[in-house]
């Protein structure tokens, strides 16, 4: 079992506030708010770090499963879309979409798109996310 941490603190209220996100590692240590989230300033926010955890896990799963199909070398390069509307007087996540590029030699694109999805149901983000989740693929052999 692991157990990762990370703080946000936010300094001021609504729009005007100022918010900052650290995790444990050190490697988040960034300003995130109204701005940042709505506007494109510079900083981050929840949908931008969902989608790095949802690319970045969704990716190693697929590593992990090709591997274990007997692939030993290759690469792989997942972008993750998460989408943000506004609903019921505030916002949801309605989505979050893996657009997924490989490369490994000896893979059929059949076998590499019944891999990636076997990897979107296993991926611990993809079972934590309450939204639909999509799967594009691109594939070179």
């Amino acid at each position: 079992m692991t157990v990762n941490t990370a703080t946000a603190r936010y300094e001021g209220l609504g729009k005007e506030g100022k918010g900052h996100v650290t995790s444990r590692s050190g490697v988040i240590d960034a300003p995130y708010g109204f701005a940042t989230r709505f506007e494109d300033a510079p900083g981050t926010n929840p949908e931008e770090m969902i989608a790095a955890a949802h690319a970045s896990c969704f990716t190693m799963a697929t590593s992990f499963a090709l591997a274990k199909a007997g692939h030993t070398d290759g690469s792989l390069e997942t972008e993750c879309k998460v989408t943000l509307v506004p609903a019921d007087g505030g916002f949801k996540v309605t989505k979050s979409e893996l657009a997924l590029k490989g490369k490994v030699a000896g893979l059929s694109q059949d076998e590499f798109e019944a891999i990636a999805a076997e990897a979107k149901a296993g991926c611990p983000i993809s079972k934590l996310l309450n939204c639909e989740i999509t799967l594009a693929t691109s594939f070179e052999s």
